[in-house]
């Protein structure tokens, strides 16, 4: 009779208990990267009227006799499932689909999340809403901190390669010829615009003509090829771990004094073939003029992309995902961010892609949160509660019977 009434007050508590986790999903409906909590149960000890017997050879054998003392509970799972992503076409909102966690510190804390609604401190320090600071993977397995400084200045760098790729083949004809305009930028910033013209000398073995110039020079007006620096190269049949030497090539260039100045520059012609078929080969030189910083974007690896004025995207840092073997066994400190416990595992970190989801720029996961099945938990775990009540009024009302035998 006792038995029951306790059993009924386990049974409320665990209710109570499980009500308190559905508040909490409820409450969380709208939060960003919110995993939702589950309640399970478990019956507690149980007291033996009589053990089991086993059988002999006159009689057979007797099931234990067991009287439950109650439940308690099993376990409060985090439920870790992808949810939705909400478009917001917002640049610093980013969204995980897949599995990982962001990283972010506050000091040497470590923490994750799932919520990516990102902003920009008045360092430039890319944080989250509470200004724990996000984290990225650099090129040599260490997390920084991400800084996009809106007022960067990218200096000039001076054109020292003019990196040559593609195909001339054997069979050109002696009136082939490639036209290509190149940009190259002198060791004061500023930047030409040279043609080059690619003509074979002999295509059969190999042999062709580049001529470059810059045609806003006027060294000579009486010798309009003044400004033509002309190179005839034999594009040998190489062993690919054996390639040729970089060619050293003199360019000229206008001064903006309409006078004339050397650039001199490395040709590499490793990657040019002599191969049947088409004739596309192409010029690439390095260097770069001054750019600003004007705008940046976030690419699903993870990648930061400064966009500068001067036409070039740099990338200024890559986030960090962190996996774990068991993401349920996080545990959850408040502020939409987790920590390690000793049963989660330890932090697997590497950039997006890696064996971990993607990153959604411009979109945020919602809630796991369904408040059809929330409301539907709640309704059983009343009507669980008023059973177990009812537990104890019966016993309460045959304790009272117990105490009327007295009269």
């Amino acid at each position: 009779m006792l038995r029951s009434m306790y059993s009924g007050i386990s049974g409320m508590k665990n209710f109570q208990t499980k009500l308190d986790v559905i508040g909490n999903n409820i409450a969380n409906v709208n939060t960003y990267g919110f995993k939702k909590g589950r309640v399970t149960f478990k019956d507690t000890m149980n007291q033996t009227i009589s053990g089991a017997s086993a059988a002999t050879e006159n009689k057979g054998g007797k099931n234990p006799m067991q009287v439950g003392l109650g439940s308690t509970i099993a376990t409060i799972d985090m439920i870790d499932t992808q949810s939705s992503l909400q478009t917001t076409g917002r640049a610093l909102d980013l969204a995980i689909s897949g599995d990982g966690y962001f990283v972010v510190k506050q000091g040497q804390s470590q923490m994750y999340t799932r919520a990516g609604n990102f902003y920009l401190d008045d360092n430039g320090t890319l944080v989250t809403g509470e200004g724990l600071k996000v984290q990225s993977y650099n090129q040599i397995g260490q997390l920084e901190d991400i800084t996009v400084n809106v007022n960067a200045l990218l200096p000039a760098k001076q054109t020292t390669e003019l990196v040559m790729k593609g195909n001339l083949p054997k069979d050109a004809k002696g009136n082939s010829e490639l036209l290509q305009q190149i940009k190259v930028v002198d060791d004061e910033g500023i930047e030409h615009v040279i043609d080059l013209k690619i003509s074979p000398v002999d295509a059969s073995s190999g042999s062709w003509k580049f001529a470059f110039t810059d045609k806003s020079i006027t060294v000579d007006p009486n010798n309009p090829n003044a400004n033509v620096v002309e190179r005839t190269i034999t594009i040998p049949d190489f062993d690919p771990t054996n390639p040729p030497a970089d060619l050293s090539l003199t360019l000229k260039v206008n001064d903006g004094s309409n006078g004339a100045r050397d650039l001199t520059v490395l040709m590499p012609i490793k990657d040019l073939t002599k191969e049947g078929g088409s004739m596309d080969a192409n010029a690439y030189p390095d260097g770069n003029t001054q750019g600003s910083l004007e705008s940046f974007n976030i690419g699903s690896t993870g990648e930061i992309n400064g966009v500068f004025s001067n036409g070039l995207v740099l990338t200024l840092g890559q986030l960090a995902l962190a996996k774990f073997s068991n993401p349920s066994g996080l545990s959850k400190i408040g502020n939409n961010t987790f920590q390690e416990s000793v049963n989660s595992g330890t932090a697997n970190i590497n950039v997006p892609g890696e064996g971990r989801g993607s990153i959604a720029a411009g979109a945020l996961e919602m809630s796991n949160v369904d408040l059809s099945e929330e409301f539907t938990e709640m309704i059983t775990a009343q009507r669980g509660f008023q059973a177990n009540t009812r537990i104890i009024t019966t016993s309460d009302e045959i304790l009272q019977e117990l105490v009327n035998l007295k009269r």
